[in-house]
């Protein structure tokens, strides 16, 4: 298998390909002077299997049509399987029509991407709400990664912490709050909301306490940080002792990661899914351990 990396995740490809032993291929990309990319395969893919992988994150439109020029090159150039790796998935969070008229941007993506000769798609905790399997909007075999066990063992490896929870920020973040909790083995909950009177909202645990305790908070995504600052506020008043964030995807845009950190939160940490301070955990270990099981 030959392994490629966009602009978006040169460095993730090349530590995807030092896991599976084989040397990164490469790519040319630049910019003509009116800013369209030019893009040139320089190995010879005929007749081979090729991983593409290329994160859509901060500029998803670009980092999208950067795939798409890609795959549909290397199908022009006779490889025989193209397999998308798209850590973060963009354009996931609008799976429905929720107004007349609007587009339903996932599926859009997906038919882009089996448009040009994709035949196996591969992301990581995708951003899904109504839709249960990323399967369900793909034509071609789609797998939906996850980064939790590579989160929880970084965790466990590099920070010392005792009486433990696992805390999810809301309903949503339920299933990785779970997960994370079975691999660690301790207990876990997540906060709601329960309304006191018509001005006044109340924002804590489910069941569990927290006092005492040392936490870790584990959600898929931290975007613009609203909900993890608040999750971080309560977990203090609440009498937590030592607050670990973790998140699959660190988008932390504008000032984000400051404010969780200013909230309370004593370590925050994310994948490599996209490039940030905060990336320590490499996703390359989970996505070579599934390109190894592809059928070529």
């Amino acid at each position: 298998m030959l392994i490629f990396g966009g602009s978006a995740s040169e460095v993730l490809a090349i530590d995807v390909a030092r896991t599976l032993g084989v040397a990164v291929s490469k790519l040319e990309i630049k910019r003509f002077p009116d800013g369209e990319k030019y893009l040139r395969i320089k190995q010879d893919v005929s007749g081979q299997c090729v991983a593409v992988i290329q994160s859509t994150f901060h500029h998803p439109d670009e980092y999208l049509f950067e795939y798409l020029l890609i795959a549909d090159s290397m199908r022009d150039l006779g490889a025989k399987k193209i397999i998308a790796v798209i850590p973060y998935l963009a354009y996931a969070r609008q799976d429905e029509r929720f107004n007349p008229g609007e587009a339903v941007t996932i599926e859009t993506v997906a038919k882009l991407i089996e448009s040009v000769g994709t035949n196996e798609f591969y992301t990581v905790d995708a951003h899904l709400h109504r839709i249960s399997d990323i399967s369900r909007i793909f034509s071609i075999p789609a797998h939906n990664l996850s980064a939790v066990p590579l989160l929880v063992e970084y965790i466990s490896r590099n920070i010392d912490l005792d009486n433990l929870v696992v805390i999810g920020p809301d309903e949503e973040s339920e299933q990785w709050a779970e997960a994370a909790a079975r691999i660690l083995r301790v207990d876990f909950d997540v906060l709601e909301k329960k309304r006191i009177d018509a001005e006044k909202v109340e924002i804590k645990t489910r069941r569990l306490s927290v006092k005492n305790k040392d936490v870790i908070v584990v959600d898929d995504i931290i975007s613009t940080g609203g909900t993890m600052v608040e999750t971080t506020k309560v977990l203090r008043r609440e009498g937590a002792r030592r607050i670990v964030v973790g998140c699959i995807h660190p988008v932390l845009a504008g000032n984000a990661l400051a404010r969780l950190y200013d909230s309370g939160a004593d370590i925050v940490l994310g994948t490599d899914s996209i490039p940030s301070p905060v990336s320590r955990v490499s996703l390359a270990p989970a996505i070579a351990s599934a390109l190894r099981k592809v059928k070529e």
